[in-house]
């Protein structure tokens, strides 16, 4: 499902009309930095996991060593 100009375009529109011209910079700001945050909490999550997974992978080899 991809949305296409006219559908973009009525969005922007009524985005404008409910917040109105003075605070679309304020949201937009707003909008970027939940974005950067939440790619941040994703890279982290992926980072655990890879951590997880290696301490895992050591334990079961130092089991199978005994």
């Amino acid at each position: 499902m991809r949305i296409g100009t006219n559908e973009l375009l009525i969005i922007l529109v009524v985005v404008l009309l409910i917040f109105g011209p003075k605070n679309l910079p304020k949201l937009g700001k707003m909008f970027g930095k939940t974005m950067n945050n939440f790619k941040k909490g994703m890279e982290e999550s992926e980072d655990e996991g890879e951590t997880t997974a290696k301490a895992e992978t050591q334990t079961e080899k130092k089991d199978d060593e005994e």
